[in-house]
């Protein structure tokens, strides 16, 4: 059971719902809270489906089908994470995307760089090892489901206060921005070193 709760914790913290919500605040400012729901379960929905994908092939996904190592996409990973943490240090905001279309439209695009990204995708390989394939659904099943959660509450609270106060709003997206960063840069490097520590290995 710890090692289900470890998993999803690991997994949560990596779809950073915070960070989430920062880089959807167009979306939230422009949608309506029902439409905005069926938006973001959507893409939940597809993200879950492309984690338990990777958990169920782990690293032989990497090798036998794409052909390369999972360390170089570990690597790879680290550097976008990198860039990424330090253009939202030097900048103090994060780098907001605009997106129109209709609701599968922007779901599939929340979904694919958002949500699946280099370091979900490796923690999803790093479950998938960790874990049967039963407790490994589960573990990003709740993960996705919290995280799911955390950005419907800050939509609602975005609703809540925007008609007080603006302001409030845009300080949390340039703080959420600041702070991420630290954990985004960290958690790059923590990828780098992996990723080389295992090529040493191997």
């Amino acid at each position: 059971m710890q090692a289900i709760l470890d998993s999803a914790l690991l997994m949560f913290v990596l779809l950073n719902p915070f960070l989430m919500s920062a880089y959807l605040i167009e979306l939230i400012r422009d949608t309506r809270m029902t439409e905005f729901t069926a938006i973001l379960i959507r893409a939940s929905l597809i993200a879950g489906a492309a984690f338990v994908g990777f958990a169920a092939g782990g690293e032989a996904l990497f090798r036998e089908v794409l052909q390369v190592r999972f360390e170089s996409f570990m690597m790879f990973g680290g550097i976008v994470f990198l860039v990424m943490g330090l253009r939202m240090i030097l900048s103090g905001r994060v780098a907001l995307m605009r997106l129109r279309g209709s609701p599968a439209q922007i779901a599939g695009s929340i979904a694919m760089p958002f949500l699946v990204g280099p370091g979900t995708v490796s923690a999803a390989v790093v479950v998938g090892n960790r874990l049967p394939l039963v407790s490994a659904s589960s573990a990003i099943a709740a993960a996705v489901l919290a995280s799911l959660v955390s950005v419907l509450a800050f939509k609602w609270l975005h609703d809540f206060v925007k008609e007080r106060n603006e302001a409030l709003v845009e300080r949390y997206v340039e703080i959420a921005g600041r702070v991420t960063a630290l954990f985004v840069g960290t958690y790059a490097v923590e990828m780098l070193i992996t990723a080389f520590e295992r090529m040493t290995d191997a």
